[in-house]
């Protein structure tokens, strides 16, 4: 079987990587996010590892944590040895679509629904390297020449 690593930060990222539960059981997954009241509770559903959140709203305490889940996604990333990486985004997943394509795994990356007019930084980053690069409106097309279009996954 598969072992498929979805992997994105809380809210709306989150919420739309949930949208694929459904996939879930067509695999050996592991469920990463970061650790907030709102994710708490998925461990009780899901096998569901943490990240330390963190906001770029404060630049330091970004940066030390950014640090500190990179390390934490390597290791994760060596105990479970995925085979697909997907992922919503956002800075969370940076780290670890980067380990997949060093490791010449596939890795999807699903650019934010709410996002229909510019990319995001995440996206701008992980585009050159990703296998499989996702759009879910048409008018990102113009921002990323190679991704495919599937739409809404809500």
């Amino acid at each position: 079987m598969k072992r498929v690593m979805f992997i994105s930060s809380v809210g709306g990222h989150l919420t739309q990587m949930l949208q694929l539960k459904s996939l879930f059981n067509d695999y050996d997954y592991m469920l990463v996010t970061e650790k907030t009241k709102t994710t708490f509770d998925l461990k009780n559903k899901f096998r569901v590892y943490f990240l330390l959140h963190c906001s770029r709203k404060y630049l330091m305490d970004f940066v030390i944590k950014f640090v500190f889940n990179s390390i934490k996604s390597l290791f994760l990333f060596i105990q479970f040895r995925p085979d697909i990486i997907v992922t919503t985004g956002t800075h969370t997943a940076v780290p670890m679509c980067f380990l997949g394509w060093l490791a010449r795994k596939k890795v999807i990356f699903i650019e934010s629904f709410a996002k229909r007019t510019s990319p995001t930084l995440s996206g701008r980053l992980v585009y050159p390297i990703v296998s499989t690069f996702v759009v879910q409106w048409e008018s990102m097309l113009k921002f990323y020449k190679k991704a495919q279009l599937w739409g809404w996954i809500y």
